[in-house]
């Protein structure tokens, strides 16, 4: 196994000699080692692959993990991601701190949230280009909504086109300059002592936290264990999450979240894992067909999204009549398709 392991001499002479490794458990766009240096010293090593991403090739995936890394390499302590200890730019591989994970815990959001905080206050308006800009809805994703709509014979109540092309202007990332993780999923987290540490960052961006925040409400929609958090502890990660980011930037968080939720709505892309993304119109499939991503449906994963909408926007000042539609939206899905599930509840999360 240790000769699989894409160590050259630029790697021996910054981090050490490897002793031992283990191929670790992956997505098809990387492969990962634990390694054991001859002075005992563990880290990891990750390769990027040319698979799993049809929306991005192996060299932009690699330049843009290691940035945001780097990035969230500056905060203090505790630290909210892996340092990044060598890099070996023509094989597209990192060597990253090794950080233990302690497993299991039984509420494992509130510390989810404060270091999600954390790691979106670590950049500003002076870091833009550093990584590229949030990759929200688009003109296109908003009709594809309304075409769902037409092709389930709801009607679109007057009014939702200029809101929908009014979020979409809200929505411009080139305002904001938080740093995002791009796939803040179960799985991509580390429970150490100190707090959680975010780990693959193929998908860093620069952006509005809220769209990370927005998770919690509307399912982790990037994610294939799609999750439902409702009620106390809803609103208790959503508190920590704001305290934490008024404390270290003495402001509150710009945005609204009803936004951020009605962006992941209109996204079909977020209906489907990585690979399929950009391949079709994922939304247009719905009325005949009910895909299969993790251990939800789609009709499942959209049903919960429309009702986080609908319950959101009742007195939306912006999103009001959107609401509506998602609220109708949901009834007929139920109606037509009366077995679709709930989204599992947040304790039932995988660990790995």
């Amino acid at each position: 196994m240790l000769k699989r392991v894409p160590f050259n001499e630029v790697l021996r002479a910054a981090v050490g000699t490897p002793k031992q490794s283990k191929l670790l458990d992956s997505s098809p766009r990387s492969r990962v080692w634990r390694v054991r240096l001859a002075d005992g010293q563990r880290v990891i090593v990750k390769q990027i692959t040319d698979g799993g991403d049809a929306a991005a090739d192996a060299d932009t995936r690699f330049a843009r993990e290691v940035a945001g890394l780097r990035l969230a390499g500056r905060a203090s302590a505790p630290a909210v991601a892996p340092a990044v200890l060598a890099t070996d730019v023509a094989s597209r591989v990192m060597v990253l701190e090794y950080v233990e994970d302690l497993g299991r815990t039984d509420d494992w959001m509130p510390g989810y949230a404060e270091s999600l905080a954390r790691l979106h206050a670590l950049t500003g308006p002076a870091d833009a280009g550093a990584l590229p800009a949030w990759s929200g809805p688009t003109a296109a994703d908003a009709e594809s909504f309304l075409a769902l709509a037409r092709a389930l014979e709801v009607p679109v109540p007057p009014g939702v086109d200029d809101e929908l092309g009014a979020l979409l202007g809200r929505l411009d990332p080139a305002s904001h300059h938080a740093l995002l993780h791009g796939d803040p999923c179960p799985g991509n987290d580390l429970r150490t002592a100190e707090g959680v540490r975010f780990v693959d960052f193929e998908r860093a961006a620069l952006g509005n936290g809220l769209v990370e925040l927005a998770y919690f409400r509307i399912g982790f929609p990037t994610c294939w264990c799609a999750m439902s958090v409702t009620a106390a502890p809803l609103a208790e990660v959503e508190n920590v999450y704001r305290t934490t980011w008024r404390a270290l930037t003495g402001r509150d968080v710009p945005g609204d979240l009803a936004d951020a939720c009605a962006a992941w709505l209109i996204q079909g892309d977020a209906l489907v894992e990585r690979a399929h993304r950009g391949t079709a119109d994922q939304l247009a499939r719905v009325p005949t067909e009910d895909f299969t991503w993790g251990y939800v449906t789609a009709r499942e994963r959209l049903v919960h999204r429309l009702g986080v909408l609908a319950t959101m926007t009742r007195d939306h000042d912006h999103l009001h009549t959107t609401g509506k539609l998602a609220a109708a939206l949901s009834a007929r899905l139920l109606d037509h398709w009366s077995t679709l599930r709930p989204l599992p509840a947040q304790d039932t999360r995988p660990w790995y």
